[in-house]
């Protein structure tokens, strides 16, 4: 995956002079994760540029930079630094549409790696998705695979709204499938059926979707065939492909990394309870983190939701 958002982002810069790439340790050194390699070397420092250590002040440049013409890719090292940025974020980026009446422009994307499984330190992992969710304004893309971050990273690049664009942390060298390299791009809003299935809906994204497809092979041992939809974009949602998967199985499966209070799968619960209440035959479940902070590396499986919690999850929706 990380190879992939490497070629999304050479693809653009050399398609449209007006992309810029933006963050700490994204020019010389390409990335903590290596995302930006070589990236500098090719397209030169006016271009891909190494800021300093101060997150609101990468976000703010960049509102500036999309206000100004060119089409800014902003990178927050690890999401739980954008913390630091929200007066940014939702205060400038998101508005700035409304506020301007449409006369200032703010093309721009903010990637970050987020989500556990790496062992990270204090706030390297916080999976804060609902935070931007609830910023009118902003489109938020969580891809699960290579060929969705290259393809949803492209046409995030291209669209005239500001885009907070997740990146699965354990996922940028532990997810690799086959990726074209042409001008592919996936449209920002449309989920992906992963699983096509008769008996319970399960709805995941990022590194949450490999949890759960073997979550539902090993469900459909035990006799229960579950759909798996990958939502991929949580701002817009796909709300069709959500009541027309619910309506047929009559059941609902939500997994994700954030705690469960006021995480996405409760907007996700509503928006089902609000449009298939009479396909429901079970209350939709949900699969999450407990509602405490990340802990320390060492106790990280027992925070993230795994195969084995997902299972039970779809064994009391199939079962209640």
């Amino acid at each position: 995956m990380v190879q992939a958002v490497n070629a999304a982002l050479a693809h653009e810069l050399e398609r449209d002079p007006r992309v810029m790439v933006l963050g700490e340790d994204v020019g010389k050194n390409g990335g903590v994760f290596r995302a930006t390699d070589g990236l500098q070397a090719r397209f030169g420092e006016q271009r891909v540029v190494d800021t300093p250590l101060a997150e609101l002040g990468i976000v703010g440049t960049a509102v500036g930079l999309a206000a100004s013409g060119l089409a800014p890719v902003a990178e927050i090292q690890f999401l739980g630094f954008a913390y630091q940025a929200m007066a940014e974020i939702a205060g400038q980026a998101a508005r700035m549409r409304m506020r301007s009446q449409g006369a200032i422009p703010c093309r721009m994307v903010i990637r970050s790696p987020y989500g556990g499984g790496v062992r990270a330190p204090e706030l390297h992992s916080d999976a804060i998705e609902t935070m931007f969710v609830n910023s009118p304004g902003l489109k938020v893309v969580a891809p699960s695979t290579a060929a969705d971050a290259r393809g949803l990273l492209i046409a995030a690049i291209r669209d005239p709204d500001p885009v907070v664009f997740l990146e699965p942390l354990r996922g940028y060298r532990g997810i690799r499938d086959e990726v074209p390299d042409d001008d592919t791009t996936v449209p920002l809003g449309p989920a992906r059926l992963v699983r096509a299935g008769a008996d319970v809906t399960v709805f995941a994204w990022s590194a949450m979707v490999p949890v759960v497809q073997a979550a539902a092979e090993r469900a459909a041992a035990e006799g229960i065939d579950c759909e798996v939809i990958d939502l991929r974009s949580l701002v817009p949602l796909d709300e069709e492909a959500v009541q027309a998967s619910v309506e047929k199985t009559g059941r609902a499966v939500v997994v994700h990394e954030a705690p469960l209070t006021a995480g996405f799968g409760a907007e996700l619960s509503a928006t089902i309870m609000e449009r298939c209440f009479l396909s429901l035959e079970a209350p939709v479940v949900r699969v999450t983190a407990p509602d405490s902070p990340y802990p320390m590396g060492l106790y990280e499986d027992r925070y993230i939701p795994n195969v084995d919690r997902a299972l039970a999850g779809i064994r009391r929706a199939a079962h209640y």
